[in-house]
């Protein structure tokens, strides 16, 4: 686990540790990608600590060893779930398996990539009822180890009220040396009273400079390209990993873009067929990632002709063509073709036949283009 920046943060959380100021119950908040979960998670690992030295975790006892692999018995995890059946009433431990995993790939991850590791990409993350029954039952036992327990709750905004009320109770007269620590990205949506009961700490979103210097360092790219990702990944560590280990698939989504603007401004008809084949075989989960692909580059080429550098997300081939083809994007047709491109990845989710749609996409966008 490696916290990208926030070391004041972290540093912060860590002395009121040591200084016995901790409040019982914490709520980390900020934007995608800005490392609230890993901060929780570290923060974990030093309250559990057997040994802390010199204001950080000794990675070496025991409490440490298990931390590490997500098992001590006295963390705590509660996040929101999809329910396998109408009659299901799950909770966080059950798919305990899959969130450990989750965190052993990387704990900069978003709500969707969650969704997608459970399975359920066309239902609704949430809390059910029982999860607060489940963590009330764990944490009237007796602590394993005899010092810290901690429990900490992914994404509370996803709790309807009758669960979030029963973690209020929770919250309210907490075990003794029980630690709440909530990660939300949406905070207005919690509860009030939950939020009115703990401290909350903003967790801002990250420099361009932090994630450069990690994608460097992680991935070896060039200084120019780690510099271009972390300026797209407009503050999102989350979106940063994306970009770099998807440089591949955006690069053909590139050419596939590039492909269907020429072809319908062209009006070839048989080689938009031919593209029409080409993207039907491709995934449901690929098709609908180009579509998003698609949407962010329509409104990246909108965006350029202001010729306001700072507002644009592009790297340097997608500028390239925007050189060209930015002047097609214009006021009357930039919300038209965003909103075909979103229709179209609608159908995709709903299994809509791919080859129907995307022929009737390319036919809206040759007339589109025009205007």
């Amino acid at each position: 686990m490696r916290i990208i920046g926030q070391e004041n943060i972290v540093q912060q959380l860590r002395d009121m540790v040591d200084q016995g100021r901790l409040p019982h119950a914490l709520m980390l908040c900020g934007p995608e990608g800005s490392g609230k979960l890993t901060i929780a998670l570290d923060l974990a690992r030093y309250l559990l600590c057997e040994h802390k030295e010199g204001g950080a975790p000794c990675d070496s006892c025991h409490a440490c060893r298990m931390t590490a692999q997500w098992a001590h018995p006295d963390l705590h995890f509660s996040f929101p779930l999809i329910k396998g059946k109408a009659t299901d009433q799950p909770v966080s431990d059950d798919r305990l398996t899959e969130w450990r995993e989750q965190l052993d790939r990387c704990t900069y991850f978003t709500a969707n990539d969650w969704l997608n590791d459970l399975g359920g990409e066309n239902q609704q993350l949430q809390f059910y009822v029982g999860e607060s029954d489940a963590l009330q039952h764990k944490l009237s036992l007796k602590a394993s180890q005899g010092g810290y327990r901690v429990v900490v709750a992914w994404l509370p905004e996803k709790m309807p009220p009758a669960t979030a009320n029963k973690l209020l109770k929770l919250i309210e007269e907490p075990p003794e040396r029980t630690h709440f620590l909530l990660v939300s990205q949406e905070p207005d949506q919690v509860l009030g009273t939950i939020v009115s009961r703990t401290q909350r700490i903003q967790v801002p979103k990250l420099s361009e400079e932090v994630i450069a210097q990690s994608l460097s360092e992680e991935f070896q790219l060039p200084e120019a390209q780690a510099w271009n990702l972390a300026h797209i990944a407009q503050g999102s560590y989350t979106q940063a990993l994306k970009l770099a280990e998807e440089d591949s698939d955006r690069r053909e989504y590139f050419e596939l873009f590039v492909e269907i603007m020429r072809l319908c401004y062209m009006r070839k008809a048989k080689e938009m067929r031919q593209w029409v084949d080409r993207v039907s075989a491709m995934g449901r989960e690929r098709q609908k990632h180009m579509l998003e692909y698609c949407q962010r580059l329509v409104r990246e080429n909108f965006i350029y002709n202001f010729q306001r550098e700072e507002l644009n997300y592009m790297t340097e081939d997608e500028v390239q063509f925007a050189q060209r083809f930015a002047q097609f994007i214009n006021e009357r047709n930039v919300i038209p073709l965003t909103e075909e491109l979103t229709s179209c990845q609608t159908d995709i989710e709903q299994n809509v036949n791919a080859k129907m749609v995307f022929f009737d996409l390319a036919l809206k966008i040759t007339i589109l283009l025009k205007q």
